[in-house]
């Protein structure tokens, strides 16, 4: 039985309840990817893809995505038996990013149950190790093949998808307090990444600093609300490795709606500890109005769209 992807409201399906609407849903992108990729009228700027490739065993694997809003939709993946015909094996929905957010070196591992896969990137801004869901597993799985992993050079852009948030007034600062804060956080990713390669002053300088920083903090909550003390944040949420609760400042938002079911879906540009994500929520989840220099708080689906090298292909 084919299940209703959680994040599915997101991108504006929130009334899909019954396994043949979503079955219909699927085929759509089937369809507008494989059977008839000319069925969208040629006015609208709305993109399907499809990306195929065969893995060492010679099994070719199909990524096929067809956009419901401009920039989000359906990803749908399985592969071709020997007849080419497409099997599906599953779905799920994405948004595209539109930033570089790292440049890290990326781990990819496979999850146990299905064809999908974890993209591991252990970004110095955060401090901590990002996992997010792999939106193109098909260029991998390419490299992959032909034995030329792992590869060095590649870049992330960072989506999101979210189905409960909320926007928050900004701190307000000026040029003087922007500049501080934008040269105390180089130094502490200086050494972050001195810190990784064993500099033991640097573990030492990072230990105090954030000891200094619990002390003040606890000192100030009693008499201030904590978000106006914690600019943005960004922290692993629940069980699952790829949801993040988030707290960043919105540098783009706009609105758009879903071809197919008239749901108005919002779009944020958001700067979250200097990582750029794009994050896509349907406008009945959000609670307020967003709007630039406002912040956006909420739990997020994170998605990572991986740019490799293109002369490794």
């Amino acid at each position: 039985m084919i299940a209703v992807h959680r994040y599915l409201r997101a991108v504006g399906f929130s009334k899909i309840k019954k396994r043949e609407e979503l079955q219909a849903l699927i085929n759509e992108v089937v369809e507008a990817t494989i059977i008839n990729p000319d069925k969208l009228n040629h006015q609208q700027t709305y993109t399907s893809a499809r990306d195929i490739a065969a893995d060492e065993e010679d099994i070719v694997y199909a990524e096929l995505s067809l956009d419901f809003v401009h920039g989000a939709g359906i990803c749908v993946r399985g592969e071709f038996d020997e007849e080419n015909t497409f099997l599906y094996e599953y779905y799920f929905p994405y948004v595209k990013g539109n930033q570089i957010s790292s440049n890290e070196d990326i781990t990819i591992e496979r999850q146990a149950e299905k064809e999908a896969y974890a993209g591991v990137c252990d970004e110095i801004k955060l401090g901590v190790t990002i996992i997010f869901y792999l939106q193109n597993i098909i260029p991998y799985k390419r490299l992959k093949a032909l034995k030329r992993l792992p590869v060095q050079g590649t870049s992330l852009i960072l989506g999101a998808l979210s189905i409960d948030g909320t926007i928050m007034m900004p701190i307000i600062k000026n040029e003087y307090e922007k500049e501080r804060i934008r040269k105390a956080t180089n130094e502490r990713n200086q050494l972050i990444a001195q810190a990784r390669m064993g500099n033991e002053d640097a573990i030492e300088s990072l230990t105090l600093e954030d000891m200094d920083t619990y002390t003040t903090i606890s000192r100030r909550i009693h008499k201030e609300d904590v978000f106006s003390l914690v600019d943005t944040f960004f922290m692993p949420y629940g069980v699952e490795c790829d949801q993040y609760s988030i707290l960043g400042e919105i540098l783009e938002c706009h609105a758009d709606q879903n071809r197919m079911t008239k749901e108005e879906v919002i779009f944020m540009t958001l700067e979250c500890n200097e990582i750029i994500i794009e994050v896509c929520i349907n406008r009945e989840d959000l609670f307020g109005e967003p709007a630039v220099g406002r912040r956006f708080k909420g739990v997020v689906w994170l998605q990572g769209y991986i740019e490799f090298p293109q002369q490794n292909f």
